[in-house]
C-alpha cells in the first residue's frame, strides 16, 4: 500500500505505474482516493475548529450563570449542543471516508522498481543468467509420476478417493526423499545465518489482507468455515504476520528467518499435462525465507535471497536459471521479483521452482511494522523467497538425477538425510 502523501504529491507517477502494469481499470482509483483524501482532511480541519470553538464558548457558560444571565447562558448551551451534533455527524462521515479510502488504497499497486522490464505477463519475463549446463540424456526421461511409480512412491488414485483431485500420497523412498530435501534446505539456510521457525499454519483475515492483495487472496486462500482463519498458502504469510503492530529497534535488524510449513492453495484449474501429477496441487510442503530490514538494505538482501535458492539447487546437481519478472507479472504489492526455474530434461525447457520478491514497505505499511532509531520512526522493508518447495522440486530432482536403468542418484549433500544411500533403486 502506498503512502497517501506520495499519491497526493505524485498522482501522475502512480497512474503511469498502473499503466506499466497493464491495469488501466484502476486508473480512476487515483482520482477517487485524492477526492476522498481531500474530503478527509477537510473534515478533520472542521472538527478541530468546532472543538476549539466549543471549548472556548463552553467556558462562557459558568461566567454567564454567575452573572445571572441565564437566558444568555442557555443560548450558549444551544450553540455547544449544535457544535456537538455537527462534530458527531462529521465524525461518522470521517469514519466512512477513511474506510473507503483505505479500501481503495489497498487496490492501487505498489510502485515497481525502475529496473523492472515492462511486459504484459510471464511470457515477457526476461532471462538473467543460467547456472549449470542443461542436458538431455540419450535415454527417454519418463513423466515424473511414472518415475515415482517405479519406486511405488506415489498413489494418486487413493488420494483422489480421500480428498479429490490435486492431492497425493507419497510413499517409501520417494516420501523419504521429499523429507530429506526439506531437512537439507532447513539446515542449508541455518548455515547461512537464518533462524529456523515453524509458524502457525492458519492466519486471521487482517494478516491475510496485510500480506497480499484481495485478488490473490480470492484465488489462493482456503477459509475455515465459521472462523476468522485462513489456511496459509505459504509460510511467508504467517512469518511476516509475526511482526504485525510491532516497533523494531533499528539495531535488531535485519530479522532473517527460514520457516517450514505445509501450504494450501486453491489452484483453480490446472492446464495441460505438465501441470498434472504433483506439479500444481492443493497441498504441499515448503521451506521459505523472509527478511525484515532497513529500507536501504532491501536491494542487497533481494540479491542474497535468490542466490540462496540458486546455490541450493546447484548443490543437488540441478541446472537452473533466473528470470526477471516483468511489470505485468508482478503481484500488486511487489516492487521487484525474480523467478528461479529448474531445467527439465524431459520437457527440454525450464520451469518455475521458486520466486524471490522485494515488497518494499507495502506489507509493513498494511501490518504496521515500524522501525525506530536515529532516523525516527518509519516502516520496515520485507522480502521473501522460496528455499525449496517439494514435491514440485522433486520433478526437477528426479529428472536431473535419473540413470538409464531407472535408478536415481543421490547427490552427496543429501546422503546424510537418506541414511547414507548413494542411489535409489526402482522396485518395478
Amino acid at each position: 500500500m502506498l503512502d497517501i502523501k506520495f499519491v497526493r504529491e505524485n498522482p501522475e507517477v502512480v497512474k503511469q505505474n498502473i499503466r506499466n502494469k497493464f491495469q488501466d481499470n484502476k486508473l480512476e482509483l487515483v482520482d477517487k482516493v485524492l477526492e476522498l483524501d481531500k474530503e478527509n482532511r477537510e473534515i478533520k480541519q472542521e472538527v478541530e475548529a468546532l472543538r476549539a470553538e466549543r471549548n472556548k464558548i463552553s467556558k462562557q457558560i459558568g461566567a454567564l450563570m454567575a452573572q445571572g444571565k441565564k437566558e444568555e447562558a442557555e443560548e450558549v448551551k444551544k450553540q455547544v449542543a449544535a457544535s456537538g451534533t455537527r462534530i458527531e455527524e462529521l465524525s461518522t462521515r470521517e469514519k466512512e471516508v477513511e474506510e473507503e479510502l483505505l479500501k481503495d488504497m489497498m487496490v492501487i499497486p505498489n510502485i515497481i522498481d525502475p529496473s523492472v522490464p515492462i511486459g504484459k505477463d510471464d511470457s515477457e519475463n526476461v532471462e538473467i543468467q543460467k547456472y549449470g549446463e542443461p542436458f538431455v540424456p540419450d535415454f527417454e526421461v519418463p513423466y515424473h509420476t511414472d518415475i515415482m511409480e517405479r519406486f511405488d512412491g506415489i498413489d494418486l488414485d487413493s488420494a483422489r478417493k480421500v480428498a479429490g483431485n490435486g492431492f497425493y500420497y507419497l510413499m517409501g523412498d520417494i516420501a523419504r526423499l521429499h523429507s530429506a530435501v526439506i531437512s537439507y534446505a532447513r539446515d542449508f539456510m541455518i548455515d547461512r545465518g537464518f533462524t529456523y521457525c515453524v509458524p502457525p499454519f492458519m492466519i486471521r483475515s487482517n494478516v491475510v489482507t496485510g500480506v497480499m492483495s484481495f485478488a490473490e487472496m480470492d484465488a489462493m486462500m482456503y477459509k475455515i468455515e465459521g472462523e476468522d482463519l485462513y489456511l496459509i498458502g505459504t509460510s511467508e504469510h504467517s512469518m511476516i504476520g509475526k511482526f504485525i503492530d510491532t516497533v523494531l529497534p533499528s539495531d535488531t535488524l535485519p530479522r532473517t528467518l527460514t520457516s517450514y510449513s505445509p501450504c494450501f492453495r486453491k489452484e483453480k484449474g490446472a492446464h495441460g499435462i505438465e501441470e498434472r501429477g504433483v506439479y500444481r496441487i492443493h497441498q504441499f510442503e515448503k521451506q521459505e525465507m523472509i527478511v525484515v530490514c532497513e529500507p536501504e538494505d532491501s536491494k542487497m538482501w533481494f540479491d542474497k535471497l535468490w542466490q540462496n535458492t540458486v546455490d541450493l539447487f546447484r548443490s543437488m546437481d540441478i541446472p537452473v536459471r533466473t528470470l526477471e519478472c516483468c511489470s505485468g507479472d508482478l503481484a500488486d504489492l511487489k516492487v521487484k521479483s525474480i523467478d528461479v526455474e529448474a531445467w527439465s530434461p524431459r520437457q527440454k525447457k525450464y520451469f518455475e521452482v521458486g520466486s524471490c520478491s522485494n515488497l518494499g514497505d507495502a506489507q509493513a505499511r498494511r501490518l504496521k511494522i515500524r522501525v525506530t532509531g536515529e532516523k525516527g520512526k518509519y516502516f520496515a522493508h520485507t522480502l521473501n523467497n522460496t528455499v525449496v518447495a517439494p514435491p514440485r522440486m522433486l520433478i526437477a530432482f528426479l529428472e536431473n538425477n535419473l540413470n538409464e536403468d531407472g535408478s536415481v542418484r543421490i547427490p552427496e549433500v543429501l546422503r546424510p538425510y537418506m541414511g547414507g544411500k548413494e542411489v535409489l533403486t526402482p522396485v518395478k
